[in-house]
């Protein structure tokens, strides 16, 4: 199973290729996938293509679902 996890775009030059931050890493991602990407948009990534484009309320919702996942899985193994 994959977990798309959404990156805001931090730089894309010429050829397509860019970077992306994922909750404080950045990694290099190919953009040729997607049409009109620009710095500060919102992405997915798979693979190391950017596969699809969501707007920051979409990805905001997102990571704060992730989040709270990742805290009741934390809660679950401190256990009782």
């Amino acid at each position: 199973m994959c977990l798309g996890i959404p990156a805001r775009v931090t730089q894309i030059d010429a050829s397509g290729l860019g970077k992306v931050d994922y909750l404080g890493t950045k990694i290099r991602v190919n953009f040729s996938l997607l049409e009109e990407i620009k710095p500060g948009d919102w992405v997915i990534v798979h693979a190391g293509f950017a596969i699809s484009k969501l707007d920051e309320q979409e990805a905001q919702e997102t990571l704060s679902l992730l989040r709270e996942i990742a805290a009741k899985e934390d809660d679950r193994e401190a256990g009782p």
